[in-house]
């Protein structure tokens, strides 16, 4: 049936904290309330990526992108926007510094992104399978069936110069082609779901906004390496994906896309769902392939590689969420149209996890090359509160920071790898000059530390003694001999750790003494905290001169360590204060001194 106004209600797991369910059950109401059911269709989506704005409504045809929406809101939508013709301008989304409300091809969040992997979240219901395949949804698997030959698909995916999107890199053509090449009664494919990553919400808002394309996917890739079993490994804390994965794979079945002989092909392919219980280790590969088998997630020796010896010692493709989400794509449109996007040696897009001190935080995917100075400020919309960019760290916990002198700096996993940081699956966390680099660092090694499986010694031991040194520094308890020691427990544990996560856990003290050597010296050799951060560094105290006794310093104070008469300069208990800044911040005068 043809609607004359389509109206979609994001639906992901922001959104759906944030009340989108009762707003859509509200927009509902409402068009059975005004007799509208037979000429707008209200959808509920996946994640619309402009997560700052949520919860987010969008009417088509006229493209009206309503922000901050409230389930109250539902009534004056209907009645005005779709009753009367008259947009709700209060609720349009309007740039700053603009006049006019942004249609969503006007919004510079979304003007210089290039939707490849996100093309369906946030266009249609990902419970709903027809909606899937009305947008080109099963056409790839399809002609993996029927037209083209096991070859030919790796063929086309070595054209596209698909690599994997996990972290490493690798050629997905290749990572195919060892398993299907190997002789094997049994094989399966596995989707890499763990994401674990500080920040990172990639995969889980590709699976809540476009289960099926995952599904499709896994079905090509059995086809062409000869597996009939999938696998997605995804931790339990995503319940809505879990529930869409499920409702995806049950319509999939009934529609005779997965199960047995599917489209009278004589292929079976069935995927089954294992949670996991959200342990930072499983993200790497043999881990989660121990965790599938019931055992406990640690990481073995490779090789063999799980392309030769993988689940229960059979060949095994695993590919993350989003290098997955490529392949229908590639095999519909084409690897010639794929390669076209991106740079010589990184092709296609990337999807960013844009955090932190941002003033658009969202579900960014762009051209493999684009400028970072692009992504954090016309599409990130650039730091808030007036405050200096300082750096961003990419790659999460296994990461590295990227300074203000590399803005200009083409985002690829050559040019990121030069800088001393890495791709990873696409967190990026945006600090600002109030962040202490050393407090930074401090908090990924404090998560690596804690998520380390305890399997090797230098993961194991020299993840604790680099940040009891961090820990040190930020005390003001430092040496420069603990610089030179972090540099050579780091390399050691890059070169002998068992897995990635070793291997990666010294990166971000690798690339902040790079880059912010200085920093390190303040807390050494000043005993000071440049930022305010480090706790043990800093001091509080009100200048009589300037305070004028407004008493908003005490107002914000959580452990009420402030004291004075109005209109009469205060005081700070420093027994009592915890060395929280609010002071600082609060006051208008700047009467609160920080040393």
């Amino acid at each position: 049936m043809a609607y004359q106004h389509y109206i979609l209600v994001c639906g992901g797991t922001g959104c759906e904290s944030n009340k989108a369910d009762a707003i859509y059950r509200a927009l509902q109401r409402e068009t059975e309330t005004h007799d509208l059911t037979h000429t707008v269709q209200v959808v509920k989506t996946g994640c619309f990526g402009f997560c700052a704005q949520g919860p987010i409504v969008k009417i088509l045809p006229e493209e009206s992108f309503y922000v901050e929406v409230t389930p109250e809101d539902a009534a004056e939508l209907i009645s005005e926007h779709i009753v009367k013709g008259r947009p709700v301008k209060r609720l349009l989304y309007k740039e700053e510094q603009s006049k006019e409300h942004a249609r969503v091809d006007d919004i510079s969040f979304y003007q210089k992104q290039f939707r490849v992997v996100l093309r369906n979240c946030g266009f249609i219901d990902p419970e709903e399978i027809s909606e899937y395949i009305s947008r080109e949804g099963y056409v790839a698997l399809e002609r993996v069936l029927f037209d083209l030959s096991p070859q030919d698909v790796i063929a086309e995916l070595k054209t596209s110069g698909l690599r994997g999107r996990g972290g490493a890199g690798f050629p997905t053509w290749m990572k195919w082609n060892f398993t299907r090449e190997q002789t094997s009664n049994q094989k399966y494919v596995v989707c890499n779901a763990d994401e674990g990553d500080p920040g990172a919400y990639m995969d889980r808002s590709i699976l809540e906004g476009d289960p099926h394309s995952v599904l499709e996917a896994m079905a090509v890739c059995g086809r062409t390496i000869g597996a009939n079993k999938g696998f997605i490994y995804i931790r339990a804390e995503y319940p809505l994906a879990i529930g869409r994965l499920e409702r995806a794979i049950a319509q999939a079945t009934e529609f005779g896309l997965l199960g047995k002989d599917i489209l009278g092909s004589g292929f079976d392919f069935e995927i089954e769902i294992r949670l996991g219980a959200g342990a930072f280790v499983c993200g790497e590969e043999t881990a989660l392939l121990a965790s599938i088998e019931g055992e406990r997630g640690m990481p073995r020796p490779r090789p063999p590689f799980p392309s030769v010896k993988g689940l229960w010692g059979e060949p095994t493709v695993i590919n993350n969420v989003e290098t997955l989400a490529n392949i229908p794509v590639i095999l519909t449109r084409g690897g010639e149209w794929f390669a076209k996007i991106g740079t010589e040696k990184s092709k296609g897009t990337k999807v960013f996890a844009l955090t932190g001190k941002i003033a658009n935080s969202g579900l960014v995917e762009v051209p493999m090359g684009t400028p970072l100075r692009d992504i954090i400020f016309n599409i990130g919309g650039g730091i808030p509160d007036g405050k200096a960019f300082k750096a961003v760290q990419t790659g999460g916990p296994s990461g590295g920071v990227i300074t203000a002198e590399h803005l200009d700096t083409p985002i690829d996993y050559e040019h990121l790898q030069e800088l001393g940081s890495i791709m990873g699956s696409g967190g990026m966390i945006v600090m600002d000059e109030s962040d202490c680099m050393i407090d930074v660092t401090k908090f990924y090694l404090e998560f690596t530390v804690e998520e380390s499986c305890g399997k090797c010694a230098p993961c194991r031991v020299g993840g604790r003694k680099l940040h009891n040194i961090l820990t040190k520094i930020s005390k003001g308890q430092g040496t420069q001999e603990d610089i030179e020691t972090m540099r050579q427990i780091g390399t050691s544990m890059q070169r002998a750790s068992l897995c990635g996560l070793g291997q990666t856990a010294p990166n971000p003290i690798l690339s902040t003494l790079r880059y912010f050597k200085a920093e390190y010296d303040a807390h050494i050799e000043q005993g000071v905290c440049p930022a305010g951060k480090c706790k043990e560094l800093v001091h509080f105290s009100i200048i009589t001169d300037k305070c004028i006794g407004c008493g908003l310093c005490a107002r914000r104070c959580p452990v009420l360590c402030i004291s004075g008469e109005r209109r009469q300069p205060h005081e700070i208990d420093q027994s009592k204060c915890i060395k929280c800044g609010e002071c600082f911040t609060a006051c208008k005068f700047d009467a609160v001194l920080r040393a």
